[in-house]
């Protein structure tokens, strides 16, 4: 069956993700409109990540949660203690350990929605490197029938192709659902970037107001003896400039103003808006913390009683957010590698050494274990263990390598 509807670009031409109306809509944002980022990867890993402290640790926190998770290998029959693709997964390449790669891994698909993951070596043998590619240089090139059939990593004015033949691919893409695209995903930051803008918005009124001696600035009023209501040109460069020089900043708080005749200073106080600010700036960081799925109590932002304590949200942050993450990327690496060496494995996390789940853990194993109409192979089977006397622990790695 054709897939003719999935086609994106005709004549199987490389596509690119960045939109070209985003130049258009910030030139032509004026007094009075409100300029939102482009929604790029780029501009949103720039404003949403290295420039925001929210966002930012909303990554390090998922994607560092995520890679720490011990990983398993298994096939229908048995757990490998010892294994060539735990090794090559243990130590991917020279620059990078298991952690590091998962972790890159695991932020690429945050902020982007998309993570690429290369193989090193030979198809049907075990990779020698694996590598993680950057989401914003790789484009997809879709063939007639909607799949693709070639991925394009462009780095300045050089481009490697990297060809997908008969269905093998050098590389492992992991994307997030989107409802309106069918080659890339939509990644959290994407969610949040209205919630990004406001709270980098208020960033910068905040260090617009401490730069002004930390409180609103007041009016100077110039009446002059005749009347007259406004000052030459030259008087009105030298007060610019005194105020300038000698009146603010934060090194100037608190320092008196002394006026010549005719200018009088009339001071302004907080108004209601401005008391109200901050927590606008509270507001646009739950909704951040809301769209990435870490509690906001886990980051340190005020005025969160969803939970009743710590533990609580840091189980609630594993069980919803961390653990179905890694599931679906290691599931799609595992099924990935699975293809390349031509065995069936499987790839998942280990949720029997996750510190967070101990208690559910303990309270699971207490109701299989006080099951006694369930036999010891069906309590393994429910526990997610290989059956009992089929385990290869220790199993000789160079024995395991003569088979592939």
């Amino acid at each position: 069956m054709a897939f003719d509807f999935l086609k994106r670009t005709a004549g199987g031409t490389p596509e690119t993700k960045a939109s070209a109306t985003g130049p258009v809509v910030a030139a032509v944002s004026g007094v009075g409109r409100v300029a939102w980022s482009p929604r790029d990867t780029v501009t949103l890993t720039r404003v949403g990540f290295t420039g925001n402290p929210v966002g930012f640790r909303s990554v390090k926190l998922i994607a560092e949660a995520a890679s720490a998770l011990p990983l398993v290998l298994q096939d229908r029959t048995a757990r490998f203690e010892a294994h060539p693709l735990l090794t090559v997964i243990s130590r991917p390449n020279p620059a990078q350990g298991r952690a590091e790669l998962f972790e890159a891994l695991y932020a690429q698909v945050l902020l982007s929605g998309n993570g690429y993951l290369e193989a090193v070596g030979t198809w049907g043998r075990v990779p020698e490197e694996l590598h993680v590619l950057r989401s914003d240089r790789m484009s997809l090139v879709p063939g007639a029938d909607g799949w693709p059939v070639a991925y394009d990593y462009a780095v300045g004015g050089r481009r490697h192709r990297f060809h997908v033949a008969d269905g093998h691919s050098p590389v492992c893409h992991v994307k997030s659902f989107h409802p309106s695209d069918d080659h890339y995903g939509l990644s959290p930051i994407q969610a949040a970037a209205t919630a990004i803008d406001v709270h980098n918005s208020a960033s910068r009124w905040s260090k617009s107001l401490l730069d002004n001696a930390a409180r609103p600035s007041g009016a100077i009023v110039y009446r002059g003896a005749d009347g007259q209501g406004a000052l030459s040109a030259d008087q009105y460069d030298r007060l610019l400039s005194e105020m300038e020089t000698h009146h603010q900043g934060a090194r100037n708080a608190g320092r008196p103003m002394l006026l010549e005749g005719g200018l009088d200073w009339k001071p302004m106080g907080f108004s209601p808006s401005d008391m109200e600010f901050q927590k606008t700036k509270e507001a646009a960081a739950r909704e951040i913390a809301l769209a990435f799925g870490v509690p906001p109590m886990l980051l340190g932002i005020p005025g969160d009683a969803t939970y009743a304590n710590y533990q609580e949200a840091n189980r609630a942050f594993y069980r919803l957010t961390v653990l179905p993450l890694v599931a679906k990327v290691t599931a799609a690496v595992g099924h990935w590698l699975s293809e390349m060496t031509g065995e069936a494995l499987e790839l998942k996390p280990d949720l029997d050494q996750v510190p967070a789940l101990s208690v559910e853990r303990d309270a699971q194993w207490a109701r299989v274990a006080g099951a006694d109409f369930l036999t010891a192979e069906e309590k393994r089977a429910m526990l997610g263990l290989p059956p009992l006397g089929m385990e290869r622990a220790g199993a000789d790695p160079a024995a395991q390598e003569e088979g592939h």
